[in-house]
């Protein structure tokens, strides 16, 4: 008797099927149908074929490159998702995530191919992973980088109700030899900065604890800016750098790039030092951005924790030859940034790696 896949079903009840787990076959199959022209949206060349496999193809000599050597970075956005979630407002979290990875791939030298994500959920909604994902493609964009793959999972049990959370994945390329390491970094060098768009992807579990003892109300106007919510303030989207660093480099001069992320101004910057150079800042060399402001003071927070934990109105600092300073700064204006002479490379002083002069003008002490 041959028995088929059937065997004695009919006295264990009725089957199981992964919908009843929780998860829906369907509707990731929707989704990957209506981010496929998302993802093409974003194609450059070097890309190998489209969405479906089990891999993305890219072929960096397609793409101009000679000798290549292969940068990689990958990040998130951390609990600025809460906010996201909690307020409803999904637009801008995938710009985050392409930038806290492709800003990452500049500052070696690198420009951004092509980009993967991870999206997790408990139930997938397809119109947030939708909206999510637009972002995404929208940060590729603004990079010049290919999305050209990443994975939804839906994991029932292990987020809570409408909770997500996102992970992504860059690789550029440098042609060997030109890669910046911050080797050539001297004294005397000029420091600039350019402008950030607000508080970018990092410091949002201080943020979130400051909205709760302000009892702020993230649907109603934000309390440093009438114009907008205060959840659409705080959810400002990360700037993302790539072009505008490309485009300096290409000019000539610099030395080195810092990305302000975790660690604010005093953890980065060093990261880009040779051993024995620290740099002396101006803390009133660029405007504070009304949001820190608001930060600081209704969370009563040191100036110095500030300076460590927020980008503080900068997300990228770029350190240069002194003779090139005019022209770099003239080329980062002609690309849109907002550019700011804040300080020079010194020889250290002890383990004070980067001095910010005349903070209390900035946070006067109560």
């Amino acid at each position: 008797m041959e028995e088929g896949i059937s065997g004695n079903q009919e006295n264990r009840g009725p089957g199981l099927s992964y919908r009843d787990a929780g998860v829906d076959i369907d509707a990731g199959d929707a989704l990957v149908d209506a981010i496929g022209p998302l993802a093409k949206s974003t194609n450059r060349p070097g890309v190998m074929g489209g969405l479906g496999g089990f891999g993305g193809f890219f072929d960096p000599r397609a793409a101009g490159y000679k000798d290549p050597i292969l940068v990689a970075a990958t990040d998130g956005v951390g609990t600025k998702l809460k906010i996201a979630i909690d307020s409803g407002q999904h637009q801008g979290v995938g710009i985050d995530l392409v930038a806290m990875c492709v800003n990452d791939l500049v500052v070696q030298g690198a420009e951004p191919l092509f980009f993967l994500d991870y999206f997790a959920t408990g139930k997938l909604a397809n119109d947030v992973a939708e909206t999510v994902i637009a972002g995404i493609a929208e940060g590729c964009r603004q990079a010049g980088c290919a999305l050209i793959g990443g994975e939804t999972a839906e994991m029932p049990g292990m987020y809570g109700k409408g909770d997500y959370d996102l992970a992504g994945f860059a690789v550029g390329a440098v042609e060997r030899g030109e890669e910046l390491t911050g080797r050539d970094v001297a004294a005397g060098d000029a420091v600039l900065a350019l402008a950030s768009s607000g508080v970018h992807s990092n410091g949002y579990s201080l943020v979130r604890k400051v909205v709760e003892r302000a009892d702020a109300d993230l649907a109603a106007p934000a309390p440093f800016d009438a114009s907008k919510s205060l959840a659409a303030a705080l959810l400002a989207p990360t700037r993302i750098y790539v072009k505008p660093c490309l485009a300096a480099i290409k000019a000539g001069g610099v030395k080195a790039f810092a990305h302000i992320t975790g660690g604010g101004l005093l953890e980065n910057i060093p990261r880009v030092l040779p051993d024995g150079l620290g740099v002396d800042l101006d803390g009133t060399s660029w405007p504070i951005p009304p949001v820190f402001n608001w930060l600081q003071e209704t969370g009563g927070i040191a100036p110095i924790e500030m300076l460590r934990t927020f980008n503080c109105g900068i997300g990228m600092v770029v350190i240069v030859n002194a003779d090139d300073a005019d022209k770099i700064e003239a080329r980062f204006k002609i690309e849109g940034e907002k550019v700011f002479r804040i300080g020079r490379v010194t020889e250290a002083k002890g383990s004070e790696l980067v001095h910010v002069s005349q903070v209390e003008t900035i946070w006067p002490p109560k």
